[in-house]
């Protein structure tokens, strides 16, 4: 494929260090502070809080009832920082997936125009401050600005987390440096994304008065436990960012009933509603190829609305290196964000919805390796695929984008995920696609924990059915023959095997990664195959680190 040779074909445009032999092991991670020295302070400080990222978040803690979070505490702990949150506008950003595809796009829509953006994502993939991005360039905060930040406001913090009894969480700690970082800096408008639903949300202290507009891009079925177990109580948690009279922007599209529970709360708030799922706009992808050195999309994006605001917007020959049909439709809802802006004073041209878009990429989402990181990672010819899917619907989107760029190309997926997670669901969609040669699950640590890490056998064992339940033939626990056949280096006898998919388990990541290389090569005579790396951002990160260092 045409794709294929350009991706293999790509300069290195991250890593320039001299390659070395890399061991990627899931229980190495590297605290930031051992990275960013000058960050040890609060590193260790944050850290010393509860992390819910690290152990998971309660049952129902994400609802608006007696059972969830309290927000009461964090405006107690904003009245003490001097409320900084109403010094600038936000956009405020809830919904299952796609959350910071949207904040990134919208931000870098914002900064092209010229103005100075904060921007509040979660989580982060190698360093804490990728979750705090601010001015018109768009970097993370620098370690610097965020050290001299936490010695001015660490007073304020101590008394805080003394008044609240130790009860203030580390994401509830970080939002407050971010808000204040954003005052701080004079940001002209902040883009910020929820953690955990919306309603009992640590951002969800932003008035109507402060707020610009409200977007939720997806609602699916993650964190049904915090959220109230059900598709409604995730639908009511993530409207309770919107506020009255403030613009809701929906991403979508959603089912009939749970749109209709959005509609309602934004009709009870006296919202406009702006819907990137209306039959006024038409998408289409017309191809990939290669834009400024990645891999591409080439879209047309017409937006014409004439619903509570008027917007318009043709953009043809539209070229995202975010990949998929899901990228294109977090494109359109922040296009239609931006417009919704304009209507409100902002001044932001079409040019720069335009280069905005086509500027934004992001680690770790559907995000093909150059081959000299390939060949970092000891798989030097190989075609490395890097996405942080980790449900159904993302999987499937993972899925339909594999499909879009290699149609034809075979897949060694590698595996870790977190505990809470719907496992056999993403199992079943990833072996739905009919491509893959062999599964390899691995573990790696969770938010810098091992308390939410799935073991690799309790993968095995929902692979297992996941492939049962599809009716799919598959070889497992058969990794110590092949190791054999790989170290006497004869296998031949894997081209033997009716293609049944091989399922294995593999604790050390780089292990896996070299298997699913050799199974690949020999399973399709060396012709065209992808390895994917895939389960959660935390097995992402790591093969990410090991690029850097």
């Amino acid at each position: 494929m045409k794709i294929l040779k350009l991706v293999s074909q790509l300069s290195t445009l991250t890593c320039r260090k001299p390659l070395k032999k890399f061991r990627l092991e899931s229980k190495q991670w590297f605290s930031t502070y051992t990275e960013e020295p000058e960050l040890k302070d609060f590193i260790q400080y944050i850290d010393s809080l509860k992390n819910y990222e690290k152990s998971g978040v309660p049952k129902d803690a994400g609802t608006d009832s007696d059972d969830g979070f309290d927000l009461g505490r964090m405006r107690r702990l904003m009245d003490r920082l001097g409320n900084p949150q109403s010094n600038f506008k936000s956009v405020h950003i809830a919904g299952t997936k796609g959350k910071g595809s949207t904040a990134a796009y919208l931000s870098n829509i914002l900064r092209t125009e010229g103005y100075s953006v904060g921007c509040y994502t979660s989580p982060h993939i190698l360093s804490i401050r990728e979750r705090m991005s601010v001015g018109r360039l768009g970097k993370p905060v620098s370690s610097n600005t965020l050290n001299c930040l936490f010695h001015r406001i660490k007073q304020s913090l101590d008394e805080a987390i003394i008044l609240e009894n130790g009860c203030l969480s580390h994401f509830e700690v970080l939002t407050a440096v971010a808000f204040t970082l954003f005052a701080q800096e004079n940001v002209d408008i902040a883009i910020i994304e929820a953690g955990l639903g919306g309603a009992r949300d640590a951002t969800n202290i932003i008035s109507s008065s402060e707020l610009a507009a409200s977007i939720i891009t997806t609602i699916g079925e993650e964190h049904l436990a915090a959220l109230g177990g059900s598709l409604e109580s995730i639908a009511m948690a993530k409207a309770g960012i919107i506020k009255h009279g403030r613009p809701l922007i929906l991403g979508g599209p959603f089912l009939p009933h749970i749109d209709c529970i959005l509609r309602d709360k934004a009709l009870s708030m006296s919202s406009p509603i702006v819907s990137a799922s209306d039959s006024g706009i038409r998408t289409a992808i017309k191809g990939v190829s290669t834009f400024k050195g990645r891999p591409s999309q080439s879209c047309d994006l017409m937006i014409q609305l004439d619903c509570d605001f008027q917007l318009s917007i043709e953009l043809c020959d539209l070229n995202l290196s975010m990949l998929g049909t899901h990228q294109l439709q977090n494109a359109v809802t922040a296009a239609c964000t931006a417009l919704c802006l304009c209507n409100q004073g902002w001044k932001i041209s079409d040019g720069s919805i335009r280069a905005g878009l086509e500027n934004t990429c992001l680690q770790g989402r559907s995000q093909f390796l150059t081959s000299k990181e390939a060949e970092t990672l000891g798989l030097p010819g190989a075609t490395v695929l890097i996405d942080g899917a980790h449900t159904k619907e993302s999987a499937k989107a993972l899925l339909d984008t594999i499909q879009m760029t290699f149609p034809d190309s075979r897949l060694a997926i590698v595996v870790a995920m977190a505990c809470d997670k719907d496992h056999l669901a993403f199992a079943k969609e990833l072996l739905s696609g009919r491509q893959v040669e062999a599964v390899f699950l691995t573990e790696s640590n969770i938010a810098g924990g091992t308390s939410r890490t799935t073991s690799a056998s309790v993968l095995r064992d929902c692979w297992m059915q996941a492939s049962r339940e599809l009716g799919i033939k598959v070889l497992h626990d058969r990794i110590a023959e092949y190791r054999e056949l790989f170290e006497d280096k004869y296998i031949c006898s894997t081209r033997d095997l009716n293609h049944e998919i091989l399922v294995a388990t593999e604790n050390s990541l780089s292990d896996s990664l070299r298997f699913a290389n050799q199974i690949l090569r020999e399973r399709t005579w060396n012709r065209s195959g992808i390895i994917v790396v895939t389960g959660s951002l935390h097995i992402v990160s790591l093969v990410l680190a090991s690029l850097n260092r």
